[in-house]
């Protein structure tokens, strides 16, 4: 069995591949780690360009493409190892960005999953969007990062270089326990894409583990490289996929409380998409909780099988409201004593 598995899940990434695949093998120490590409019945000629220019890299062929949840799952039922990295197509890694995490993880058997500081690709100075220097949410679900708060993008000056314990670690580049990963069932396949790392963390917490931020590590990001920032069917994903992890793994004593007032600000945000004239975004809200509701009965049917116990890390304020009336628009501008323990 080897130590680390890197894969990379590819769907109509040929360039992404060509551009950055040659790094990430030559910063992989064959003794500690191999690189797998798991190809999601790409079109665009990524297997044959793969077998062509990268005979010597594992290959493994999804008969279709389901997503990026059941894409990984699948490939990752058929690769043995300690580690899994899952790591986007459209990042450039860095000298030894790998040994940095696994001795972190390796010095506390409790940490299931670590990612590392995710910098722009195109302003490399500054935090990426997608997991900055790791995730949190806050009580309602809302999503941000150490170097990123909603919208509002970090230079990087060192700021936050301490290795941190935080909610969630971004699946565009995620380290995490092999035996763990299948133990919780891997990603949820009902996602498709979006939210599904956030819901894979928070379970991982659940079980009494932990997720970590480890900078010493750093890889840069281009970001959108499947779905780009503006899509609707981002929205769509994103507003279905949030409301299903909270009825997943909120506690018995809020969820219908967080529920019914996240139910409120979608329609918020609704309306805000329709005066901004996102139709089409408006539309996809209206979808998304239909969608959401069409499934209630196989979420909690989830929700009933899994562990839930309180967790580290969650903000206990509303991350909306200290954004857009307090202006706490970094995060160091929040308080340590507002995140649970």
């Amino acid at each position: 069995m080897i130590r680390v598995a890197v894969v990379i899940l590819n769907y109509n990434g040929k360039a992404f591949l060509e551009r950055f695949l040659p790094n990430v093998i030559a910063s992989c120490d064959s003794a500690l780690a191999e690189v797998v590409v798991a190809d999601n019945a790409s079109t665009d000629g990524s297997v044959d360009f793969m077998r062509e220019r990268f005979p010597q890299v594992r290959l493994i062929e999804n008969g279709s493409n389901e997503g990026f949840s059941t894409g990984y799952n699948l490939a990752l039922q058929q690769i043995e190892a300690q580690y899994y990295v899952l790591l986007n197509s459209d990042i450039e890694v860095t000298p030894n960005w790998i040994e940095p995490i696994i001795n972190l993880m390796d010095s506390d058997p409790k940490i299931a999953a670590c990612q590392p500081k995710i910098l722009s690709y195109y302003h490399k100075e500054q935090f990426e969007y997608a997991g900055a220097c790791g995730g949190f949410i806050d009580k309602y679900g809302y999503p941000f990062c150490r170097g990123r708060v909603f919208q509002h993008l970090e230079e990087d000056k060192g700021q936050y270089d301490a290795p941190m314990e935080v909610f969630w670690a971004t699946g565009a580049c995620m380290f995490v326990r092999a035996d763990l990963y299948h133990q919780m069932g891997g990603l949820d396949d009902s996602f498709f894409a979006h939210m599904e790392e956030i819901d894979l963390c928070w379970r991982l917490k659940n079980a009494g583990n932990k997720v970590y931020c480890c900078p010493q590590s750093v890889v840069y990001h281009i970001g959108g490289g499947t779905l780009p920032k503006d899509s609707p069917r981002k929205t769509y994903l994103n507003f279905r996929n949030n409301l299903s992890v909270l009825v997943k793994n909120l506690p018995d004593h809020c969820v219908k409380r967080v529920i019914l007032y996240r139910v409120f600000l979608d329609w918020v945000a609704a309306l805000k998409f329709l005066c901004e004239g996102c139709f089409r975004d408006f539309q996809m809200v209206f979808k998304a909780h239909l969608d959401f509701y069409k499934r209630l009965k196989s979420l909690r049917e989830k929700r009933k099988k899994a562990q839930r116990n309180k967790v580290g890390c969650m903000y206990r304020r509303n991350i909306v409201f200290d954004s857009m009336i307090l202006g706490k628009n970094k995060f160091s501008d929040l308080k340590a004593n507002d995140f649970s323990s």
